[in-house]
């Protein structure tokens, strides 16, 4: 018989079985091509016996080769400032220029090589090309740290400062009506054009009251906007919480409460939904006294309690009221320059298909206006073309507290970002700017936990809000077995590059609020990634915990039960055997599964389903004491083999709370 052909048989490659043969007891040369049948025939009667061996040798091997392979790779580690050209980064990380400007382009930057990235974008293409890019240490004369709002308010003369209106942020539970009532404030309709009614990013708008404006902030009201909530209320002045007469405090609420607390800022609880038959105000208030210890002015406490209806625009009059009330009394920071240069802090980002990056930003300080170039950090990113204000109406120019939407930046900031007019450093168009702190602190904890599965997913969604969002929020569902991973997050419809990337990686496209092309649609079918458009968030995280529970595989864990030494042999058939046999460590417990040991060697691997003491049926015999057992699996149990007994037990996990 050919070597080849007895290889394919045992399902190992000839150069395997060459070098195996002689530990199964056969020498027939690492030159020999054939061997004779009688003895291919013997190799294959006993290699079940050492097919264990082999595949114990062969993970040993590879294990120690993956190591060997690991060890020879040296990452090259260089050190870049905030702004590097792409020509030095090439010198710097030793690598041919068109290389470089070819992984740019595959991360959506375009760009020749004497134009300038930043650090986000350097360390973003050094990891896709093995470069560990690391940001070098400022020096005298480069860009200064980011400055803060209240930094500069305290730098203006204050004699030029004037009164500004106050800016409130809506908060609550998901459907007690806070868009409805800032609907029913504005008089506009906003509701309707969001997707199944749930507010899906912040917005911004204004009020007038007694000839005195008022700046409103919508956030979402589902819990995986938390990290968007936190960034409205760090920007707000005063805080509605939002209660619904007919649901009382919901969990949502309380978290909502939380971020007011944390905030520091006065608050004004609205009881919405009071016209409905099953509004109940009093057990409302009941409610907010028992679970947030927030008893009502009119019980002798300190909250104020405005019930209201949003729907039939019931109690708004008080409310603005007790919000301009609040703000005279309890607020005494209302003030800013806006004669200064605009600063202020961005609410939403997003790109759009034909006018480009689109930024909401809500001035703080000083008054923005059309021409004006922004900057971050030092970093220009672009001049104000046009602004427009809530209503989608053009404006010259806004001034303190009042929310924008700005048209004319070349790249995109992130939500949370203080910009400033002035002078800065130009930087490239389309520059990619997703946080890299979370990968990084996720590839930390798994060096530690080695042994939990990843799910790995790459977001793409209309505006940056929402991909922060989203990621938090699927980061929430962490477990110590499975963890979801977010490779990226970008903005704009689904890719090429995603695709490919998703391949490489075996990750879930997650698509939020955005289109993928037919072309796109093919590469997806023909690699056959896995990519879902979503629309509402509750059901993109819903889909990835059902992926998740699918990921998860029950962990099987063997427990050691016993040893058996055969006395006897009673009865031998073609599938099973009745076994005498004497307990020598440990016990016996019917049902285990039996490792047949003889002279320390596997044979063979079977199940006791029957167990007997004094001619009685049992579950378990102890040490020291002999047994009949009814042994299921090949029957080459011989007196004197030991039989090694063992249970596998599914380990459950443990909760993650």
């Amino acid at each position: 018989m050919n070597l080849t052909e007895l290889a394919r048989i045992l399902k190992i490659t000839p150069q395997e079985l060459k070098d195996f043969l002689p530990k199964m007891g056969f020498n027939i040369g690492q030159k020999a091509i054939k061997v004779d049948n009688r003895t291919a025939q013997k190799i294959i009667k006993v290699w079940p016996r050492f097919k264990r061996q082999w595949e114990r040798e062969k993970l040993i091997q590879e294990k120690e080769e993956a190591k060997t392979s690991t060890e020879l790779i040296e990452t090259k580690k260089i050190s870049v400032p905030k702004l590097i050209t792409i020509r030095e980064f090439a010198a710097k990380s030793d690598l041919p220029i068109n290389t470089v400007l070819a992984k740019l382009m595959a991360n959506g930057v375009f760009a020749s090589m004497n134009e300038k990235i930043d650090f986000d974008t350097a360390s973003i293409i050094g990891e896709d090309l093995g470069v560990e890019v690391s940001l070098q240490e400022s020096v005298e004369g480069e860009e200064k740290e980011e400055r803060k709002l209240s930094d500069l308010i305290s730098a203006e003369d204050q004699s030029q400062l004037q009164e500004r209106a106050p800016v409130i942020v809506v908060m609550g539970h998901v459907d007690h009506g806070k868009t409805r009532l800032l609907d029913a404030i504005r008089e506009t309709n906003v509701i309707e054009g969001e997707a199944g009614g749930i507010t899906q990013h912040i917005g911004a708008y204004q009020a007038v009251k007694n000839d005195r404006a008022l700046t409103f902030i919508d956030t979402p009201g589902h819990e995986a906007f938390t990290a968007m909530r936190s960034r409205g209320a760090k920007v707000a002045d005063i805080a509605i919480l939002v209660v619904a007469a007919d649901d009382g405090v919901k969990p949502q609420t309380t978290e909502a409460f939380k971020i007011i607390e944390a905030a520091k800022i006065p608050f004004i609880v609205a009881i919405n939904k009071i016209d409905k038959p099953e509004a109940d105000v009093a057990k409302t208030m009941q409610d907010l006294s028992s679970k947030l210890n927030l008893v009502p002015e009119e019980w002798g406490g300190k909250t104020i309690c405005v019930p209201i209806s949003a729907k039939e625009k019931q109690g708004l009059d008080k409310l603005l009221d007790m919000l301009l009330l609040v703000s005279d009394t309890e607020v005494n920071t209302l003030k800013a320059n806006p004669d200064s240069k605009a600063a202020g802090t961005i609410i939403e980002s997003h790109i759009d298909r034909s006018a480009g990056p689109e930024a909401t930003i809500l001035v703080q300080n000083g008054t923005l206006r059309v021409g004006d170039q922004l900057v971050f950090n030092n970093i220009i990113y672009g001049k104000v073309k046009a602004l427009f204000d809530y209503l989608g109406q053009s404006l010259e120019s806004a001034g303190p507290a009042m929310p924008a939407k700005v048209l004319g930046l070349k790249v995109l900031p992130e939500v949370g970002d203080m910009l400033e007019v002035g002078e800065g450093v130009k930087a490239k168009a389309n520059q990619i700017k997703f946080k890299r702190s979370q990968e990084q602190s996720g590839q930390s904890q798994e060096s530690g936990e080695d042994k939990a599965k990843t799910l790995n997913v790459i977001i793409k969604s209309d505006v940056l809000g929402s991909a922060e969002a989203i990621e938090e929020s699927l980061l929430k569902e962490n477990t110590k077995k499975i963890k979801v991973k977010v490779l990226t997050k970008s903005l704009g419809n689904i890719n090429e590059g995603d695709v490919k990337r998703a391949e490489d990686s075996e990750a879930i496209i997650l698509g939020f609020n955005v289109k993928t092309t037919s072309e796109v649609e093919e590469s997806i079918r023909e690699k056959n990634v896995k990519v879902k458009n979503f629309s509402i968030i509750y059901d993109l995280i819903k889909y990835v915990k059902d992926e998740m529970k699918e990921l998860e595989e029950e962990e099987i864990v063997r427990r050691e039960v016993g040893k058996i030494k055969v006395l006897a042999i009673f009865r031998t058939e073609h599938k099973n055997q009745i076994i005498g046999g004497k307990v020598i460590e440990g016990q016996a417990e019917n049902d285990s599964r039996v490792e047949v040991l003889r002279n320390d060697q596997f044979e063979a691997e079977g199940k006791i389903s029957q167990l007997q003491s004094g001619k009685q049926d049992v579950f378990e015999v102890e040490a020291g004491a002999e047994c009949g057992l009814y042994y299921e699996g090949k029957p080459v149990v011989e007196v004197g083999d030991v039989l090694n007994l063992f249970k596998e037990e599914v380990l459950k996990e443990e909760d993650n709370g």
